[in-house]
């Protein structure tokens, strides 16, 4: 049970509703992140206008999908762990070595996604006011200050799913549950990492 009411398409605020059919046309069943977020129209259209504006990031969807598993881990949202995770899996072509580490904000074995795993937990942590060695060691593997700021784009992104899904204490939908971190970590924890 959640804190937040859990919408449905039949008992969103009507300004909320168009959303959530997209929602379910895109992923054929209703994430319950976006029912709760439906309690508030503005905050829904937030999250696929800023959605919409990341997807056009030059981060590959790979490095896109790190940023959202890493935010999700350090802000403690299982939820958006197991979102993530799905996509990375079936999206981005990470394999479930490589999402099982990102899970636990550990090294891939992949320099640029640890770059941005290493970095975006630096400006979770330092709030934007990173070191001047962390930003230096994201731009040392290929990146630059567009990427860096596409990575503060994507703890926007992520901040807001990932404190409303908390805030709601909102479970883990049945479609996600083969991606929570505690079933990919048990199937597939002593499988090597990408290199």
């Amino acid at each position: 049970m959640t804190r937040l009411t859990l919408h449905t398409a039949e008992s969103a605020p009507p300004a909320s509703q168009p959303w959530i059919e997209q929602s379910v046309r895109h992923n054929g069943y209703l994430p319950n992140l976006i029912g709760v977020l439906a309690n508030a129209p503005l905050a829904l259209e937030a999250y696929f206008t800023l959605g919409a504006i990341n997807a056009r990031a030059s981060l590959t969807l790979a490095e896109r999908e790190v940023v959202q598993i890493t935010a999700a881990q350090l802000h403690g949202c299982d939820f958006c762990v197991a979102g993530h995770s799905a996509v990375a899996l079936r999206k981005a072509g990470l394999d479930a070595a490589s999402v099982v580490a990102l899970q636990r904000v550990a090294a891939t074995g992949n320099a640029r996604l640890d770059a941005v795993q290493a970095f975006t937990q630096a400006v979770i942590e330092h709030r934007g006011a990173v070191p001047d060695g962390a930003l230096q060691a994201f731009l040392s593997v290929g990146f630059d200050q567009e990427q860096a700021l596409e990575v503060v784009l994507g703890v926007s992104l992520a901040s807001l799913c990932n404190f409303a899904n908390s805030l709601a204490q909102s479970p883990v939908n049945p479609q996600l549950q083969a991606y929570r971190a505690s079933v990919l970590r048990a199937e597939h924890s002593d499988e090597p990492h990408a290199a």
